[in-house]
């Protein structure tokens, strides 16, 4: 290339570099610009509040845990969430409401968000359902003693909910109340969102008039095992019917993740390597969630216990929720269908969530 070619290339990639970095530098500065905002909004200004966040010892390891109210009278309520590995912290501002009744704790379990920022792959060996329980456990202690109250109430969303459930189960005197949304109860509310994902497959293939999908569909909705053959095949038409996702995640409240106040860029990436990483060891055919029977382990509760279930959730059904719950015994118990709700009550029906825990729960809370 000759050299005055040379010399107007290398010009022309400065200047795109100049660019990007100007736009690069107009990005950050906005998104700065809407953290400060966001920040205002989310902002704990009572006197009696409490706005906290932090790494706390928690089975050996530093957690992340953030607590929020506006009165420290209220009662607390901690929050265990989904995934395995997605930390609830950056969809959380739709619960602003809440924090005017509740001490709100959100917690980055282990393997999630920023604890496993801390700590990254080295977790490995200790990613179990056991050691989690009892990390769960640890918490409620702390935030009894740390926040001077005698029991707190106990909300799992989901995964949470499939840990949470044994949390209350270990140690029901920590707790004035279980609730659990998306209630995951083991194998059976898997095979039956299988079998939901067939029934959909089959109506796209009805539309699309595919008649290999429908042959091949057939047969595995006539007994929809949740075998590796089944599953390999609901994988091909999936992609090849372009299947939505049964419950895509939720971006409501006033602040997207992207502007939530004190999330960085890193924390974002740690939550999607979280969520990679939880998943290889507490997910799956031969993960906990899905070989484990919640019957088998137990189905008396000295607690008040709530189920919160959408019947549009198709990520974990309701059903299998219901028979598992009109088995356990406890001194109160209320199963509450949420009519069009899905996977993410919490998230995309705050107020509606809140209405709930104010109906159900706090007649059970103590002053």
């Amino acid at each position: 290339m000759p050299r005055k070619s040379v010399r107007r290339f290398g010009v022309a990639l400065l200047g795109a570099a100049c660019v990007l970095i100007v736009l690069a530098s107009a990005g950050l500065g906005y998104r700065a610009y809407r953290q400060h905002v966001a920040a205002e909004t989310l902002a704990i200004r009572s006197p009696n509040g409490v706005q906290e966040s932090g790494y706390v010892e928690i089975g050996g390891i530093k957690q992340w845990v953030q607590i929020r109210g506006e009165n420290r009278d209220n009662p607390v309520l901690l929050f265990v969430h989904g995934g395995p590995g997605a930390s609830s912290l950056p969809i959380s501002s739709a619960w602003r409401p809440w924090e005017k009744r509740f001490t709100v704790v959100q917690w980055d379990q282990r393997g999630a968000g920023r604890t496993y920022g801390a700590a990254g792959e080295a977790l490995a060996p200790t990613m179990t359902v056991e050691r989690m329980t009892q990390d769960g456990i640890e918490l409620a202690e702390y935030l009894r003693n740390h926040l001077h109250k005698d029991k707190i109430i106990l909300v799992g969303h989901s995964w949470g909910s499939f840990l949470g459930i044994r949390i209350a189960r270990e140690r029901p005197d920590l707790f004035h109340a279980y609730v659990g949304t998306g209630q995951v109860v083991g194998r059976t509310t898997f095979e039956k969102a299988f079998a939901l994902t067939i029934a959909r497959l089959q109506t796209l293939a009805q539309s699309a008039n595919n008649a290999s999908a429908l042959a091949e569909l057939a047969p595995i909705a006539s007994q929809p095992a949740l075998t590796p053959e089944n599953r390999l095949i609901a994988d091909k038409w999936s992609n090849a019917l372009a299947l939505p996702p049964a419950d895509s995640f939720p971006l409501a409240g006033p602040v997207p993740p992207l502007f939530m106040p004190d999330v960085s860029l890193l924390d974002l990436y740690n939550w999607h390597k979280g969520v990679a990483f939880s998943a290889k060891y507490l997910t799956g055919r031969t993960g906990p969630m899905y070989q484990s029977d919640m019957a088998g382990s137990g189905l008396a509760f000295p607690i008040p216990m709530v189920f919160i279930q959408g019947d549009a959730d198709s990520v974990t059904p309701g059903e299998p929720a219901e028979q598992y719950f009109k088995e356990i015994t406890a001194p109160y118990k209320e199963f509450v269908w949420v009519r069009g709700g899905d996977h993410f009550i919490p998230f995309d029906r705050p107020d509606e969530f809140l209405a709930e825990l104010l109906t159900r729960v706090m007649p059970f809370v103590g002053n």
